[in-house]
């Protein structure tokens, strides 16, 4: 005990402490760099200085206190069965929530109250509310959520974020007012509190009336049509729905839980149809265009999701031998990754001109402005002589690079895709532009489970979709890239990569960025062919499988904010995507990445 510095003592009460409020004896509380998370019963918050500042370790216990009293009052599976798909519903919904289980905390203990503040001031430091300017430059969850705490505890909004509350502060009041009174009074029971929050989100005219029907207890919607895994064409549907779940955990997490929670959210959700507000421009939100469910057209199902997975790439080998594959990568890149270093610089340029890249002349403090050294000379006393930079405003950016990792691309294609993306995350990274890194291919080749599955029930006709998909997580949005470097090496792997089935992994792909938070969301796709699976296509049409893609790229293109851009190695991409380049030389790869990124960000 005497090697125990004061910081081990404060985490060891700082766990004790989470455990009490949780009720858990299980809770672990570790320090991290980065931004706070929960992932299940560990806890990671900012690690305070060595002499234990008063203001950090407030922030400390007050990011701990919330994720105790999250696992405490918040059931996930109840929160996330009526989640509300629009974007900015699910925002409201998500963050009306979280004020309700610390608003427990905060009246019931006055020394969690003043924790809990600290550790709102430390997320407000990066939120939009506190830098608006206009209505409709303030994000609609955080001034609703800042309102609602106001309500229900009594504290006032934080001076940060008055002036961005006080724009929405009539608008909100006149549409929801009263429904602040009723919340208040069901702040112990999460499932009234969220009936009147899916009230509430439909007076303020973010969602529709038949959106929130509560679907019922046998998990059939309301149509009396089961939602099963098997429930052939809504099944993607039920893959767009699941954003709903990640938006709820959009940090750093367990790949396998994650695995877990998409299917929890494919059995849960339900056929409603998400609506096509006409009106949602008139609304003082952030500029998140609204999003439709797939239509009901696409003719495209699965005859079983039981056998899919989304795996992390480092849960699909050891240690040891991510290790070697990656070592193995490097070398066999050697020669090339210089060259894509050297791209990889100039696009970084580009984006930090994009970020500063304007001055303010005749200034009478700043830096000295050289074209005005002659005036300076001539008239000493002149006080016009000076020059400031001004910031200009770069959209909050992430980037999802999703690699096909189909048998054709083994080899050289696979290498340079492998080594492009993680000289471009790192690059990004230094931007600061957040980088998610995907692959997908299936697990099996000619079927797998699937095929087993429908040879075991008599080989019924037009069977859709027949093999058994692995979308594998490469590098999550929320993770630093030197966690994730050698991840990148499994797409060495010998037998990884198999069968490709473009359509579902872009829906998958696109789903993930939907739940993000940034402004921009940018997904590129790389992939040397069109989408082939031999136990698909030989029971369904011939075309099966590229009809699907097309039409899930045209309604992404169409309906969706993401912005959508293909790179295709020896294969025509630009027959499917309207932004998407062609390279028949594969170490054109790396420099095509960068400058199709570069031109992404610099359009306005």
């Amino acid at each position: 005990m005497s090697d125990e510095s004061p910081l081990d003592r404060f985490k060891s009460v700082l766990t004790g402490a989470s455990r009490a409020i949780a009720h858990e004896p299980e809770v672990e509380v570790a320090w991290t760099a980065d931004a706070a998370v929960a992932n299940g019963k560990n806890f990671r918050v900012p690690m305070p200085g060595r002499t234990l500042p008063r203001e950090q370790a407030m922030e400390a216990r007050g990011f701990a206190d919330a994720m105790a009293l999250k696992l405490k009052h918040h059931d996930e599976a109840l929160h996330a069965r009526h989640a509300p798909s629009e974007p900015s519903a699910r925002a409201c919904y998500d963050a009306v929530e979280a004020v309700r289980y610390e608003a427990l905390g905060a009246n019931a203990y006055a020394g969690m109250r003043a924790n809990l503040d600290a550790a709102t001031m430390v997320r407000l430091g990066g939120d939009p509310i506190t830098r608006a300017s206009r209505p409709d430059e303030v994000p609609l969850q955080a001034a609703l959520g800042l309102l609602l705490r106001e309500h229900l505890t009594g504290q006032p909004v934080p001076e940060s974020a008055r002036a961005g509350v006080e724009m929405l502060r009539g608008w909100i009041g006149d549409k929801a007012g009263k429904d602040f009174d009723a919340l208040a009074l069901t702040l112990d029971d999460q499932k009234a509190f969220q009936k009147l929050t899916l009230d509430m989100l439909q007076h303020l005219e973010l969602t529709r009336t038949d959106q929130l029907e509560p679907d019922t207890e046998d998990g059939e919607d309301q149509d009396g049509e089961d939602d099963s895994d098997d429930s052939g064409e809504d099944g993607e549907s039920q893959q767009d729905d699941s954003a709903g779940e990640v938006a709820a955990e959009p940090s750093e997490g367990e790949e396998d839980g994650e695995g877990e929670t998409e299917r929890q959210m494919e059995e849960d959700s339900s056929d409603g149809e998400a609506g096509d507000e006409g009106e949602e421009g008139m609304l003082p939100v952030r500029p998140n265009r609204p999003w439709t469910d797939l239509p009901a057209n696409f003719d495209y199902k699965a005859y079983t999701e039981a056998f899919d997975e989304v795996v992390a790439a480092q849960d699909l080998c050891d240690e040891d031998e991510l290790t070697r594959l990656r070592a193995y990568l490097d070398a066999q890149l050697k020669g090339l990754q210089g060259i894509v270093t050297k791209l990889a610089n100039r696009l970084q340029r580009r984006l930090m001109a994009q970020q500063n890249r304007s001055w303010d002349f005749d200034q009478e403090e700043g830096i000295l402005d050289a074209a005005r050294l002659a005036r300076v000379v001539v008239s000493p006393g002149s006080s016009l002589s000076y020059k400031i930079e001004r910031d200009v405003e770069f959209k909050d950016t992430i980037v999802t690079l999703l690699i096909d990792n189909s048998g054709s691309m083994r080899g050289r294609p696979i290498s340079i895709a492998a080594i492009s993306a993680d000289v471009l995350a790192r690059t990004l990274e230094r931007c600061g532009v957040k980088t998610e890194i995907l692959g997908f291919t299936t697990r099996a080749w000619k079927g797998g489970q699937s095929r087993e599955a429908w040879l075991g029930t008599g080989k019924p006709a037009h069977p859709g979709r027949l093999n058994d998909l692995r979308h594998i997580v490469y590098k999550r949005a929320d993770e630093p890239y030197r966690r994730s470097r050698r991840n990148l090496g499994l797409m060495m792997r010998e037998g990884l990569l198999k069968e490709n089935i473009d359509g579902e992994a872009l829906l998958w792909a696109h789903t993930r960025l939907l739940a993000r938070p940034e402004d921009r969301r940018v997904l590129m796709v790389i992939s040397d062919g069109a989408p082939v699976d031999d136990s698909t296509l030989s029971v369904n049409s011939a075309g099966y499988l590229e009809q699907h893609l097309r039409k899930v790229i045209d309604w992404i293109e169409r309906q969706s904010p993401v912005q959508l851009v293909a790179i295709g190695i020896g294969h025509d991409v630009t027959r499917y995507y309207r932004r998407a380049v062609t390279i028949m030389d594969v170490e054109q790869l790396g420099g095509t990445m960068i400058e199709q990124l570069a031109g992404l960000f610099e359009e306005e």
